[in-house]
Order: structure tokens, then sequence, then C-alpha cells
């Protein structure tokens, strides 16, 4: 059966923590400014100086070696951490821009998921690194909560859109009836009133994509959990890639597998094949589950999988902000955002104004 976790554990992906270099493991955390310079000549040569370190050399970000650094002026510079490194490289994946519009479906058969905060989150991350614009639409029919994930800048929804479409003659309009988050996404609103969001169907969405992509050129869809419903006819016809989130228990994944199924047997095989899935933490720990395990079986039927560990941030469910959350949240959204922006196809043209 396509959806049974039975799928043979493989090695994890490579984590982001990086092992502590003898020098760090040495000092401590409470180690003395002395005590760092003793270490700093330790692992110089003497009579290092500047001049002697590789053209171009980063400066270090963290740790001991920012603190090497700068007690030394910069005279020893240990260069960045494979932490930092791995950041660096995460961040150059996702840099870049896009021609046209790249339309990004997130789904999910289950509720409680975190998909909301999921599609935020992607959106938040694509939108501080790219100079695209990028915009998340709340798609559910059900009363969606994106509203509740930035800011409120307007009382406007997705209706008040299609309703003023004869107004909209540049991108000043369409911002009338966006909120904006810190980190530059911006959101579609729902229809608070679930009467008028559920007859939010096929041929709305379609006319509101077909809007927003002559002024966006990432647009994060955050569906509502009915496969069957009209709108979702729409959403996946016009979807360039599709996020899968799972939590990261077993029912959660049986969930996500069983929108793995949905999606191949209704024609979306391809869609499946180039799919991002995330494996959500929405409540600590991981009881008698193999996270390893979970992975595996997602990675033998999606492009590519990521964990997103617990937050507290997150667990709120307020409006979600990329500073306000634990560093290790922040480096894992930015492998998921990573392995995203690969299915995103680069553009060399100058991105809009």
């Amino acid at each position: 059966m396509p959806g049974a976790l039975t799928v043979p554990a493989r090695a994890a992906t490579a984590s982001l923590r990086a092992v502590p270099s003898p020098a760090a493991a040495a000092l401590g955390e409470g180690t003395s400014a002395a005590a760092v310079r003793t270490a700093a000549s330790v692992t110089a040569p003497s009579g290092t100086d500047s001049s002697t370190e590789p053209a171009g050399k980063p400066r270090p970000g963290t740790g001991w070696r920012k603190l090497v650094y700068a007690l030394t002026g910069g005279l020893v510079n240990p260069g960045e951490s494979e932490v930092e490194l791995r950041r660096r490289e995460l961040t150059r994946r996702i840099q870049g821009s896009t021609a046209g519009c790249h339309r990004i479906a997130v789904i999910s058969l289950k509720g409680g998921v975190g998909k909301t905060t999921m599609s935020v989150c992607l959106g938040a991350v694509l939108a501080s690194i790219r100079p695209d614009r990028v915009i998340a639409v709340d798609a559910n029919p059900d009363r969606g909560t994106l509203a509740g994930k930035v800011p409120p800048q307007t009382t406007a929804t997705i209706r008040d859109l299609l309703d003023g479409l004869a107004g909209v003659r540049g991108y000043s309009d369409i911002r009338k009836y966006t909120s904006q988050s810190t980190d530059r996404l911006e959101i579609l609103a729902s229809a608070a009133d679930p009467a008028i969001s559920d007859a939010f169907g096929e041929q709305d969405y379609r006319t509101v994509v077909r809007v927003l992509e002559d002024y966006y050129n990432v647009v994060v869809t955050d569906c509502g959990t009915g496969l069957l419903h009209s709108a979702m006819t729409g959403v996946l016809d016009v979807a360039d890639q599709l996020v899968i989130v799972s939590t990261n228990s077993v029912d959660g994944a049986n969930s996500a597998s069983a929108t793995l199924d949905w999606l191949q047997a209704h024609g979306h095989a391809d869609l499946v094949h180039r799919s991002v899935a995330v494996i959500n933490a929405v409540v600590p720990g991981s009881g008698n589950v193999d996270q390893d395990l979970l992975e595996a079986h997602f990675a033998s039927r999606c492009r590519a999988v990521t964990r997103i560990p617990h937050d507290e941030h997150l667990e709120a469910g307020a409006e979600v902000e990329l500073s306000s959350l634990s560093l290790a949240t922040r480096d894992a959204l930015l492998a998921f955002a990573a392995d995203v922006a690969e299915g995103i196809p680069p553009s060399e043209q100058p991105v809009r104004p």
C-alpha cells in the first residue's frame, strides 16, 4: 500500500548542528576573555596578521569564533563554523528571482497539522531573502486563519478583491486588499463569514490567481482540508509545486500519505513527485515514533523532506515573526524554504520594482 509506513529507514538528512571544535569545547560557556585570547594564540601561527588570512574570508558571526575575531581585532579569523557555512549555502539556494509567477499549494487532508502556520513560515522566509514579491492566499472555505498570522493592515478579504477587480490597475490597488508582515510577506485573507467563504469556488480562485500573477512572483496558497471542494480543483490545476504537511505522529503521517494517494489517483502524480513534505512537530516530543522512518517514508514519495521542531512561538497560534522563533526552528525553516526554492525556476530578468 502506498500509504503504509513500512519504507526502510534511511540516514537522516544532514543536521545543522555543528560539532564543536576542540578550541570551542575547551573554552566552554564561562570562559574569560583572557582565556579566549590564549586559545586564539594557540590556534594561530606565530606572527599571524590579517594579511595572511585568505582573501575575502567571511567573518565568523557566532560563538567562540566571533569572540576570538573580535578580541584579536580581526588578526585571527577562525572562519565561519559548519553551521554558518550551512546557513550561507541554504540562503544561496533561496536567493534569486523567478520569471513570471510560481504558484505553491500547501495542503493536507488533516486539520491541526500546522498547515496555515507552515504556509506563513514558508512565505516569510522566501519574502525575507528573495527580492521577489511573495503573497500567501487563504483559499480555505471553512473560515481560514491566515489573517491572524500577520499584523492586520486591512479588513479586506479575497471576496472584496473579487468584487473590486474593476478598480485594480496596478500594484498599489492590490495592496489595499493585503496585509504585510515584518518579513515582507503579504497575505490575502478569506472571508470571515463561513457562508461567504464556502461560496469561494474554482472560478473565483482562478480569477484571483490570474490577477495576482501580474504583480507577484510567488503565490503560496493555504488550502482547506477538503480536497473535493470546488476551489481545490482550481488550486491543483494551476499549482506549480505542492507542499504536503504532516505532523510528527503516525496518525498525521498516515493522513499526509492519504493526501498523496488521493493526488496520485486523481491525475496529479507529477505534482506528487515534485512535492516537498514537511514534518511539523506541533506538540513537543515524538513519543515512540521513529522520526527517521517517517522522514524516509516521505522521502520515497516526495522530492524533499524537512523536519520542523516544536516551537512555542508557533504553538501560540498568533502572529508569526521569524525573529521570535528559536534558532533551531529558523534553521529548519531555512532548509525547508531552500528545498521549495529549488523548484522555482530562476530568472535573469530584473525583479518587479
